[in-house]
């Protein structure tokens, strides 16, 4: 039943999506692949890089997310599945997790995996400058980017835009 909810979730987002969505020189993004180990983001478009960002990850980035508060961000395979504007963190993207395999280890270990895993941008106020988060993992699991790469992110990503991420 949850393959049917997100083939349909899929289908929607593909039909909805904006017709201003921008292009990297005529190409469009297909996948978005999260390098953790290098802390990379990288916009892919038949299986080569298009762009390529530094980003933040959780406060304790090596391994997988495996509870909620853990402050890990996961690693597998999701897909970008809405998005909104935040006062905190300017954009951002909702990742779709927990996936299956990672619901099921939850359930299994009896735990709460978490939820709200995003790619959004970084606070800028006068008392946490932006620059001061740039080079730092300091999110409870998301994935962190300079504002001015999350704006030009939001324009080049579509919802339903595969999100691997690796360790």
């Amino acid at each position: 039943m949850r393959w049917l909810l997100a083939l349909l979730c899929l289908s929607f987002a593909t039909l909805s999506s904006a017709t201003t969505l921008e292009t990297l020189g005529g190409k469009t993004v297909e996948k978005i692949l999260v390098l953790k180990s290098a802390h990379q983001l990288q916009l892919i478009n038949d299986g080569k890089p298009l762009k390529t960002y530094r980003i933040s990850l959780g406060k304790n980035p090596k391994g997988t997310k495996l509870i909620e508060g853990d402050r890990r961000t996961p690693e597998g395979l999701y897909w970008i599945d809405w998005r909104k504007t935040s006062d905190r963190y300017n954009l951002s993207m909702h990742i779709s997790y927990p996936n299956i395999s990672d619901s099921a280890r939850a359930r299994r270990q009896g735990v709460n995996p978490g939820s709200m895993i995003m790619i959004h941008g970084t606070p800028d106020t006068a008392e946490y400058p932006e620059q001061w988060f740039h080079t730092l993992d300091w999110t409870d699991g998301c994935i962190g980017m300079r504002n001015v790469d999350m704006r030009e992110v939001w324009n080049l990503v579509k919802d339903g835009t595969l999100v691997e991420i690796r360790p």
